[in-house]
């Protein structure tokens, strides 16, 4: 769930030309955000029959087969020079690989709603970091005032009230630290790859295919091959690389290029109402008062981090 993680990056040249397509944005936008909120409930039917590096590398491997498809009728070439793949190399480790990896580790013991609202604190960690290594983001009022809403309504998630009770705090501490690696890794990606003029498509296919080889190299490490392979997890996988991560950056790629990056966005927001909705109805995952009240409080929360300062 790179929540428009390439969005952030662009900058509207390489974004290209806003252009219409057959099938209106804000219903290729309902469908990203209900393909990425479903994507927690893959993962925890995923983990159900393999172990989470398995998980992700099938992830990555599908969804590097469709981003492969689209280059090739697109005749879009990988881009070149050294400097370049190897800071594509970190962008697909604090991108891809990591916080996949992580989502599918915290999923072993926490339920994918509470996951899913994890992912929403991506926004927050963003503004944090930005105002420290981006000093074109300013500190507004509006922005600090959503830092510090974020902040109560994960506290109100989590119920700390309780102590935590309930929690596993090992899977809730992996899935916190992979919505941070997402915006270390925009940042990073933003400092050294943009205004390279290398086509989006292009980029984001060079950073897949690099975290496949990653995870290639660490899944044979840490894991062995399954004895059997059970269909419906397998299915999961296939879904979650094919659609959760392949296509679901097609159709953000085109909505970026449509409406832009700031509307493009707005879809992290609907991403946990989707993952909860999915996981209480589908998987019967329990549901507390405190986590839909909590999550609503870290979207206002998160939703105030990114409103642009009045001139």
């Amino acid at each position: 769930m790179s929540t428009v993680t390439s969005a952030r990056a662009l900058s509207p040249a390489e974004a290209g030309p806003r252009r219409r397509a057959a099938l209106d944005w804000r219903v290729r936008f309902g469908v990203l955000a209900l393909i990425w909120g479903f994507s927690f409930l893959l993962i925890k039917v995923g983990t159900d029959g393999y172990a989470p590096f398995q998980v992700t590398f099938g992830r990555l491997l599908f969804g590097t087969a469709v981003l492969a498809a689209a280059m090739a009728v697109k005749r879009e070439r990988l881009p070149r020079g050294v400097r370049t793949w190897g800071h594509l190399t970190v962008a697909a480790l604090l991108l891809n690989a990591l916080p996949f990896s992580l989502f599918a580790y915290a999923e072993l013991t926490v339920p994918s709603t509470l996951a899913g609202i994890c992912n929403a604190t991506s926004p927050l960690w963003g503004m944090a970091l930005s105002l420290v290594a981006l000093s074109e983001d300013r500190p507004t009022r509006s922005r600090v005032a959503g830092l510090g809403i974020g902040f109560i309504g994960v506290l109100t998630v989590l119920g700390v009230w309780q102590g935590f009770h309930g929690l596993d705090a090992t899977g809730t501490a992996m899935a916190l630290l992979a919505s941070l690696s997402y915006p270390v890794g925009w940042i990073y990606v933003r400092r050294t790859l943009a205004g390279t003029g290398h086509s989006h498509l292009s980029m984001t296919g060079a950073q897949l295919i690099l975290a496949t080889a990653q995870l290639a190299i660490v899944t044979p490490l840490f894991t062995t091959l399954p004895s059997h392979f059970a269909v419906v997890p397998l299915l999961a996988v296939v879904a979650l690389g094919a659609l959760g991560t392949g296509l679901a950056m097609l159709i953000q790629y085109g909505i970026v290029a449509e409406v832009g990056p700031t509307t493009a966005q707005m879809v992290t927001y609907f991403i946990p109402v989707i993952a909860t909705a999915a996981g209480v109805a589908i998987l019967g995952e329990s549901l507390s008062w405190s986590t839909p009240v909590g999550a609503v409080v870290v979207i206002a929360g998160a939703a105030l981090t990114q409103a642009k300062p009045r001139p």
